[in-house]
């Protein structure tokens, strides 16, 4: 099995400023031009969408469309301002003293200089403002463009390919769109939207230590957070030694010294272990783990990781507690009673930071738990089959395609998962919806061509910049899901999907052919 996802990101001053600087002037133009309409669609509306505390990506500014289609719509509504940059994710980074937040920094090999995207004036148009940017393109003009593309024998026996305008929905071109084929970790946008949809992006997932008043037992209850860490430096993520120190004080104020330590893992139900069986690319599913269950620093990528990640979490707590002056026993599985009072609680950040983590990180850990909680949210089971139906379910009352798609799992590891390209392009277009802003986080989250995540040290000779978009691969699996301004400015979502591949790399070479060509497309 080939899962080539994962991969350390950092953070690049010089060239995220550059591009934001570039296009931040343009896209507050055009917000500011288109301000009165979208205050009253907004007034009428009324979005509940909570400010967003503590986003911790930068997001490169505006060197996508995809944010750009956000900066008029949300200027009135939900956390961005009218540059189409995120206020909270700007304060952020002017505190942290750069411009790249933790995994939408430049990494190396990145280009020096991705190109700034187009403003994104026809979404303002379709809410009723003014725009200079062309019609969509020709559908017959696009096909003769990509069709000989598609066609490239690395990309398998039947690629399937779906292009969508953003601003009206109207699929521009399609080929076996309607064919369900394995997406690999392209699935996590379909996660990403049924866990917004359900749970809002504002949604955290709360970590506590509860005692039991009777036998003066100490409870660490999994909340479902695969982000929360033991690390000193825990960068905003939900903290265990926080925890710690909280719960050791609150024992303190009873006067309690001594504890039966356990934990509690009965937030999930079925089997903890993914269908591949042990692998690198992820951990059990378990409701209670810290920092992936990974066995060294890293914070994403292929390792080893624990045998039993609850069992890991609670050993460290009670070394933390020890620390803290107070004596706990090896801990054990138990579940917390009715009667037993919260200590302490840990909260993650925002689901929209968890979101984006994943999207550009390609997290699997973070996507299993995301499906867990969607099936918990809408009342299904939390296991792998509870989580298949909250997904379809909440896809299909977006009023998406889901007709032959199958989600046997959150992150895209399972080859039984089934997607169609008109789904992935639907599910693109619904987080571009005005009237889903708390979806917005699945276009943000992408990563950037030749920039950031998966896509860092692609496109370093065209399209770097301009196309956002999630890469999925397999041994056999090459699929590439995004948003893409092409040279008339129209602002375009895309699914390439590719089976029965035998060369990955030729594979991947003729997806971003393909992409790079829609960017540079004039079409119309």
């Amino acid at each position: 099995m080939v899962v080539p996802e994962l991969r350390p990101w950092r953070a690049a001053r010089p060239h995220v400023v550059r591009i934001a600087g570039a296009v931040r002037p343009r896209l507050a133009r055009a917000a500011a031009a288109a301000k009165p309409r979208i205050a009253r669609l907004a007034r009428a509306r009324k979005p509940q969408v909570a400010r967003v505390t503590r986003p911790w990506q930068y997001a490169a500014g505006a060197t996508t469309a995809g944010l750009a289609l956000a900066a008029g719509v949300v200027t009135a509504a939900g956390p961005w301002d009218s540059s189409g940059q995120r206020t909270a994710e700007r304060d952020r980074a002017v505190a942290l003293g750069r411009a790249g937040g933790t995994d939408h920094g430049r990494a190396p090999g990145a280009p020096a200089q991705p190109r700034p995207a187009p403003s994104a004036g026809p979404v303002l148009t379709g809410l009723g403002g003014i725009s200079t940017v062309k019609s969509a393109p020709d559908g017959k003009a696009l096909a003769k463009t990509l069709t000989p593309l598609l066609k490239d024998p690395a990309l398998g026996p039947r690629p399937a390919a779906a292009v969508v305008d953003v601003t009206t929905g109207r699929r521009l071109y399609g080929t076996a769109s309607d064919a369900a084929l394995t997406p690999a970790s392209t699935t996590k946008i379909a996660t990403a939207v049924a866990a917004l949809s359900a749970m809002g992006a504002d949604h955290r997932l709360t970590t506590r230590a509860a005692l039991e008043p009777d036998t003066q037992e100490v409870v660490l209850v999994g909340g479902g957070d695969p982000t929360l860490t033991a690390r000193e430096a825990s960068d905003g993520w939900a903290s265990l030694r926080i925890l710690a120190d909280q719960t050791a004080a609150a024992l303190a104020q009873r006067g309690v010294r001594d504890v039966t330590l356990s934990y509690d893992t009965t937030l999930y139900a079925g089997s903890q272990k993914h269908p591949i069986g042990v692998n690198p690319n992820l951990a059990l599913v378990s409701p209670l783990m810290v920092d992936e269950g990974r066995t060294n620093d890293s914070t994403s990528g292929p390792v080893t990781r624990v045998t039993d990640p609850a069992a890991d979490a609670a050993r460290r707590f009670g070394d933390l507690l020890k620390d803290r002056g107070v004596k706990a026993t090896s801990p054990g599985p138990s579940k917390a009673t009715s009667r037993a009072k919260t200590l302490a609680t840990v909260a993650s950040p925002p689901l929209s930071a968890l979101v984006e983590r994943m999207l550009t990180d390609s997290d699997n850990d973070i996507a299993e738990a995301l499906a867990r909680h969607t099936a918990i949210a809408t009342g299904h089971g939390a296991d792998f089959a509870g989580a298949d139906r909250a997904i379809n379910a909440r896809l299909r009352q977006l009023g998406l395609p889901v007709e032959g798609a199958a989600f046997k799992d959150g992150s895209g590891l399972n080859r039984a998962d089934r997607l169609t390209a008109d789904l992935l392009t639907a599910l693109l277009a619904k987080a571009a919806d005005p009237a889903h802003p708390e979806l917005r986080p699945a276009l943000t989250g992408l990563p950037i061509a030749g920039f950031t995540g998966t896509l860092t040290t692609r496109y370093t000779d065209g399209a770097a910049g301009v196309v956002r978009a999630k890469t999925g691969t397999l041994t056999g699996v090459n699929t590439l899901a995004g948003t893409v301004v092409d040279q008339d400015g129209r602002l375009l979502a895309f699914a390439f999907m590719a089976n029965n591949t035998t060369d990955p790399a030729a594979a991947q070479k003729a997806l971003d052919r393909a992409a790079t060509t829609l960017a540079a497309c004039g079409c119309g």
